[in-house]
């Protein structure tokens, strides 16, 4: 049975109308830059389009070459925004600025993310189809530390209200302040569930004051 970090990593925990805070591990990711709205912004559309197929071989790889099985990851993104209104009140997404990643295992070098580039490429390439954004998908990690996380059930759209309450209730009352940037983790397939039962968990990086 392949392996599933969603089941055993404690930065995949959260639960609904509750701000825990916790401390998350140096992880590594498959990113891609981009901007604008999420809804409306082909960038959005072909950066998960380049993230998957490569995150699909990198397993299919792994458990080939290595005897190491996992399941693929889900969406995750890192948002900001010239301003905090842009995701709380306003919700001005056309502003947005984004990082859209997927969770690959420690064990994937860079060597094996080349490989399954340019293997997702010459399949595209046999099938007279491009990416324009898989040669800008890398491999980094990231260190977010302190954290503050809590499970959103709903539409994205309603997630302005929660966040209000974590940045302006929640963290200052807690003697902490904002340091990274907001991650959400999309736990659900949009494709395949109601916009009233997403489940994306909401994280905030953030310090002592």
């Amino acid at each position: 049975m392949a392996i599933d970090p969603k089941k055993t990593l404690d930065a995949y925990r959260a639960k609904r109308g509750e701000f825990r805070l916790l401390d998350v591990p140096p992880m590594q990711y498959l990113m891609v830059d981009g901007a604008g709205d999420p809804n409306t912004a082909p960038a959005y559309t072909e950066a998960v389009a380049a993230l998957f197929p490569i995150a699909y071989t990198l397993k299919f790889a792994s458990r080939e070459q290595l005897g190491i099985d996992t399941v693929v990851m889900p969406l995750e993104g890192l948002w900001h925004a010239p301003d905090t209104e842009s995701f709380t009140s306003r919700r001005d997404k056309s502003a947005w600025l984004w990082t859209l990643m997927i969770l690959i295992p420690d064990h994937v070098t860079s060597e094996m993310f080349a490989t399954a580039v340019d293997t997702v490429e010459a399949k595209l390439a046999a099938k007279k189809q491009s990416s324009p954004s898989l040669r800008t998908v890398r491999i980094e990690s990231l260190d977010e530390g302190l954290c503050v996380q809590t499970l959103h059930v709903g539409s994205y759209d309603d997630e302005a209200p929660v966040l209000d309450r974590l940045h302006n209730e929640f963290i200052p009352e807690n003697g902490l302040r904002m340091t990274g940037l907001h991650h959400e983790i999309y736990l659900s397939d949009v494709r395949r569930v109601d916009p009233s039962k997403l489940r994306t968990i909401l994280r905030q990086p953030v310090e002592r004051v």
